[in-house]
């Protein structure tokens, strides 16, 4: 049976939240095994969620899902098609990060054959790997997805209410510590209310890992 709009908007949510944190548990898993000690990867104030991880996972989603299995060169086609795709997502976000914010979360400058120390071999090639992953097992248990159940598609309502109102306030919130390094006072009361429940240290603990820099 045909889904219907809200129906494949509960899916493509669904696809993002859990790619979201997946990434979450990715990136906290990589700060105790590679730097050998905790360190908190979040990308909302509140919630255990990465987006990059989830817009890259609905990325995948379209551009594989229709893919034929039975092309002899499709592992090389899936891999390609998730190095260029990642990287693009990575090298985007990266730099609407510093535009706006004035802060980036990952600088690979230092490392062999990067771009601006957005994107970088290495990682481009993580992407292809990812690529790989979601076709092969993570697409196989998206595809056995049905969202009928009214119950689960109130649920997916709800979530989707508190991650808008988290992205709301994660973006404001970070935009405000911008004007605060630039020396602005607060001009009306949301930034006032901004300033009192998200000062600097408190952002900084949940975004340890921000570096403030210039647009390039």
């Amino acid at each position: 049976m045909k889904k219907t709009k809200f129906e494949e908007y509960c899916l493509l949510f669904t696809i993002f939240i859990f790619g979201s944190f997946l990434g979450f548990i990715l990136e906290n898993l990589y700060t105790i095994v590679v730097k050998g000690h905790y360190a908190l990867r979040q990308g909302l104030i509140y919630e255990p969620l990465i987006p990059i991880y989830g817009l890259g996972a609905l990325t995948m989603y379209f551009l594989l899902k229709d893919k034929n299995k039975t092309d002899k060169y499709l592992i090389f086609k899936i891999f390609i098609i998730g190095f260029i795709a990642g990287s693009l997502i990575e090298y985007i976000c990266s730099y609407m990060q510093q535009s706006i914010f004035g802060t980036i979360s990952w600088d690979y400058s230092k490392k062999m054959f990067n771009i601006n120390g957005r994107i970088n071999l290495f990682h481009s090639v993580l992407w292809g790997l990812l690529g790989l992953l979601f076709y092969y097992m993570i697409l196989p248990m998206i595809n056995l997805i049905k969202i009928k159940d009214k119950k689960v598609k109130l649920m997916l309502v709800v979530i989707t209410c508190i991650f808008v109102v988290d992205c709301t306030l994660s973006a404001l919130a970070c935009y405000r510590q911008k004007e605060r390094r630039e020396n602005l006072m607060p001009s009306n009361k949301i930034e006032i209310l901004l300033d009192k429940h998200y000062p600097d240290e408190y952002l900084n603990r949940i975004y340890n890992n921000a570096k403030v820099v210039k647009i390039k």
